[in-house]
């Protein structure tokens, strides 16, 4: 029986639509947010050099990580984030950016302390949330998916401790403009509140976008804690690396928190992480290259659906999120999509939009001819369902 801390949180949409695949053989998915391709190949030999010469990987090592990995983060976070790193800073290391995220919010927040969110949001941001009997208050981007500043400086109260961005988002695939990135950075200056950015997608931009860190701002050390995962553009989802830059003085905190539900990073893992982060953005980027192609399809083949479907361009990420038309509940179509024609999306209520029915589709895990045959069940499917 959960205890009503546990209870006031959502269930893992992943596992819950997960089931349902496995129910129904032969379903192709387009739900959850990984890639279809490897880490670095050099990766392997990495760790078996490792696991072979370096005594640390078999014990504890300090919460924030080895000295190797945070050094790489350093000189990636200088060249291509334009974030000069120094004693202001911390560094630390985490079992992917989810982690990091809960290690911001025990360090922020006290309960009854509020955290906005622009929604719809990222599943995991809320939960976490909730999980530190915190609230999440949820602020609705415009139609595009943009943010809406009239309603964020609205939702501000003395309770609140952060604004949360994620660009390129999950689950819309919008990327915010610098020039409104850096006004959400001086909003939570002005107000004596922190900017949480989330950028685990920061390499999946298409038709010349560029996402922005606000921590390459001047005068945001002190209320900027910036996110990064290696999960998505690494492909390493399985290997639980990702990276924190905070200020200083939330150092004691994290370690508090990192120290009781992690104790430090796993050091095996590390090594795979700073392998991966030799072979850099240029290695990403040709993995990358042809999802651009792949989301026009993934387009096209929605606009055949008409006015039954509304579908804002997606700039970044992997993923589309699509407004149905149709007064059936999102799980429920979810269901029958599943049952009857074979494919499988996530439904937007887990991103906490309440307001119509809304679907997620990642177009990241499967090569481009699943991609489409997957599609073709949808349209089929939603043809017929709405």
């Amino acid at each position: 029986m959960d205890t009503q801390r546990i209870s006031r949180i959502q269930s893992p949409v992943i596992p819950i639509v997960g089931q349902l695949i496995a129910n129904h053989p032969g379903t192709i998915s387009l739900g959850q947010g990984v890639v279809h391709y490897a880490p670095p190949e050099a990766i392997k030999s990495a760790v078996i050099q490792a696991i072979a010469n370096d005594p640390r990987v078999h014990r504890y090592g300090m919460f924030y990580g080895i000295p190797e990995f945070i050094q790489q983060v350093a000189s990636k976070l200088e060249a291509e984030n334009r974030i000069r790193v120094d004693e202001r800073h911390r560094i630390i290391c985490t079992a992917g950016s989810n982690m990091g995220f809960l290690n911001a919010v025990y360090a922020i927040a006290d309960p009854g302390d509020e955290i906005i969110l622009l929604s719809p949001c990222y599943f995991n941001h809320e939960m976490a949330i909730t999980m530190a009997d915190c609230r999440s208050v949820l602020v609705p981007t415009t139609d595009e998916y943009q943010i809406d500043f009239g309603r964020l400086k609205a939702a501000i109260t003395a309770r609140t401790k952060a604004i949360v961005t994620v660009s390129p988002s999950n689950p819309t695939g919008a990327i915010y403009p610098a020039a409104d990135i850096v006004a959400v950075n001086r909003l939570c200056e002005d107000h004596g509140i922190f900017h949480i950015s989330d950028e685990a997608y920061e390499y999946f931009v298409y038709d010349g976008q560029q996402p922005f860190s606000p921590a390459s701002l001047d005068n945001a050390v002190e209320h900027t804690i910036s996110l990064y995962s290696l999960s998505k553009a690494y492909g390493m989802a399985g290997w639980r690396v990702g990276y924190m830059l905070v200020p200083k003085r939330l150092e004691v905190a994290i370690k508090k928190v990192q120290d009781t539900n992690l104790v430090c990073p796993p050091i095996i893992n590390q090594f795979a992480g700073i392998c991966a982060m030799q072979a850099g953005r240029d290695w990403c980027r040709q993995q990358i290259e042809p999802f651009s192609e792949v989301r026009d399809t993934v387009l096209d083949m929605l606009s055949t659906l008409g006015s039954r479907c509304h579908v804002p361009k997606p700039a970044g990420a992997f993923y589309v999120l699509m407004r149905v038309e149709t007064q059936t509940p999102d799980m429920e179509l979810v269901e029958e999509l599943i049952k009857r024609f074979g494919v499988a999306v996530i439904p937007g209520s887990t991103f906490g939009i309440q307001d119509g029915c809304y679907l997620r589709l990642s177009y990241g895990a499967l090569e481009a001819q699943s991609v489409v045959a997957g599609m073709q069940r949808l349209v089929a499917g939603l043809s017929q369902l709405i």
